[in-house]
């Protein structure tokens, strides 16, 4: 009788591993299909940027012109009017809007009732649920020149009335607060996450050596989340020349359109309703070409300070 021979260990364990896992990979089949037909299947059409695009005879069969959609983007004074309203808006977003979750969610772990803490979290998540037709509306109302909630407050105060949403200036205050009102609450749920994670031994610790609550604060709960900080400020910079449409469009007016017309309606505008698809292509791939290297940059220089970066 022969002797049995017994499979090799590693192919046993392979065996078993894949005995274990198979329904795992078989579920990640629908996210990875979905990927690959509405996001990258979709990124071959991109070579539109570099052809005159016939929307009768089709991507591939339109005949290439190279260069021709970016230097006509380039020299074209719409575009560079667009290219710095959405650098200063996001800029100015990022200053205003980048500290504000850290700072609220330090403020609600400082809350000592729990009840509050849990009502004032929903309270600030709210608006992020709204979508900016809503908040365009409700703004519509409180900042009315004549009417508006706040103009009447602001009259009666002898401060106003004030065109929030009619002058370059005040619009952009406008739009830069909505914008941080709406987003706040939601942004304060990862670094109250990364609070949550702070060892409290370490809160304790510092209590009997007499700490105040600053250097508490300052010590122990910012160099905690840091890491989290440093990865959101990377993605953040790496969206400082992509802007969301619904937001300018429905802030915007034909009196800002100086402060308002931003890439993304710019593409509407010319894409859209103009037919110009080939020269939006090339302005939309300019975009991501410039969001791309500033993230690398970002992540680069993260890592070289000491941080994990995102990869």
């Amino acid at each position: 009788m022969l002797p049995t021979i017994s499979p090799p260990r590693a192919l046993k364990n392979q065996s078993h591993y894949w005995q274990r896992t198979w329904m795992l990979y078989l579920m990640l089949v629908l996210p990875l299909a979905f990927f690959a037909v509405f996001r990258y299947v979709p990124m071959t059409n991109i070579v539109i940027a570099f052809k005159d695009y016939n929307i009768f005879r089709g991507v591939w069969d339109s005949p290439w012109v190279g260069l021709k959609w970016f230097d006509q983007a380039f020299h074209s004074r719409d575009f560079y009017f667009a290219l710095r309203n959405t650098l200063a808006l996001n800029v100015l977003d990022l200053l205003m809007g980048f500290p504000a979750p850290i700072i609220l969610a330090i403020m609600l772990n400082e809350l000592k009732s729990n009840s509050y803490k849990r009502l004032t979290q929903t309270v600030i998540y709210l608006p992020h649920f709204l979508s900016w037709i809503i908040i365009a509306g409700i703004a519509t109302q409180l900042f009315a020149p004549s009417g508006g909630v706040i103009n009447n407050v602001l009259g009666k105060m002898s401060l106003g009335p004030v065109d929030f949403l009619m002058k370059g200036g005040a619009w952009i205050g406008t739009y830069i607060g909505l914008g941080v009102w709406k987003e706040m609450g939601w942004g304060t749920i990862i670094y109250l996450a990364a609070i949550t994670g702070i060892n409290p031994e370490l809160y304790e610790a510092a209590e009997v050596d007499g700490a105040s609550r600053w250097r508490k604060i300052w010590h122990i709960t910012l160099p905690g989340i840091r890491s989290t900080i440093v990865v959101l400020l990377i993605m953040n910079l790496g969206r400082i020349l992509s802007s969301e449409f619904d937001r300018p469009y429905t802030l915007a007016n034909p009196t800002v359109m100086q402060v308002a017309d931003v890439l993304s309606t710019m593409v509407y505008r010319v894409g859209i309703r103009s037919s110009q698809f080939s020269l939006t292509a090339a302005i939309g791939l300019f975009q991501s070409v410039v969001c791309v290297l500033f993230l690398i940059a970002a992540n680069t220089i993260a890592k070289k300070a000491g941080e994990r970066g995102i990869w």
